[in-house]
């Protein structure tokens, strides 16, 4: 297993009994919602190929989803969409569906391992982890559900708006992505925020 349980064995040690992980997935794409996990996982469980959903290939991050949601004590997938993003800016939405994540937790956590350096507030103990979805099982656990259902989001947008080609770009800021958007102009779900620079209308 690439990913480890250091930080988990720590905060078991100190006395904690419900440590959640927590990611996200989309905050760089032109368009969507970004997405957060969060989850509990049995403590040193088996995942086989458990890692940093973006080293993973398509087949096995959705193996291990399956496989996450089989094994979690709990877990939890939350969202903050295109006009939430626009009005408060993608790292306060980030934030957002953070929380919304933990907070639909069926387990209360005591602790939350959060990927990055930034503390979302989330209203419990939490330590904030550069890089974490390399590092704690929990942070990749939390990545690979956040990426995954952002993807299938983002795969059910690219048969509403099929101009865009989102099944190849998933809202990400390809060749073909910005292609589509000067031919065709911003979708419903584009963020108006990240477009001003390139004078895109919708």
């Amino acid at each position: 297993m690439a990913v480890f349980w250091e930080l988990e064995h720590e905060l078991v040690a100190e006395g904690f009994t419900a440590v959640c992980g927590v990611d996200e997935a989309g905050r760089g794409p032109l368009a969507g919602p970004v997405f957060a996990a969060a989850v509990i996982l049995p403590h040193g469980v088996e995942l086989a190929s458990l890692d940093d959903s973006k080293k993973l290939k398509e087949k096995v991050r959705d193996e291990l989803y399956l496989d996450i949601i089989d094994k979690a004590i709990a877990y939890s997938i939350a969202s903050a969409d295109h006009l939430e993003i626009d009005d408060v800016n993608i790292l306060n939405a980030t934030f957002l569906a953070m929380r919304r994540a933990v907070s639909l937790l069926g387990v209360r956590p005591d602790f939350a391992l959060v990927d990055g350096n930034r503390d979302p507030g989330l209203g419990i103990a939490t330590r904030c982890v550069v890089g974490g979805d390399g590092i704690s099982a929990s942070i990749a656990a939390a990545s690979i559900l956040a990426k995954v259902s952002r993807d299938k989001f983002m795969m059910e947008m690219a048969v509403k708006y099929p101009q865009y080609a989102f099944e190849k770009h998933k809202g990400y800021g390809t060749k073909l992505h910005y292609e589509r958007l000067q031919e065709f102009g911003a979708s419903e779900i584009h963020r108006k925020s990240f477009l001003r620079k390139l004078k895109i209308e919708g």
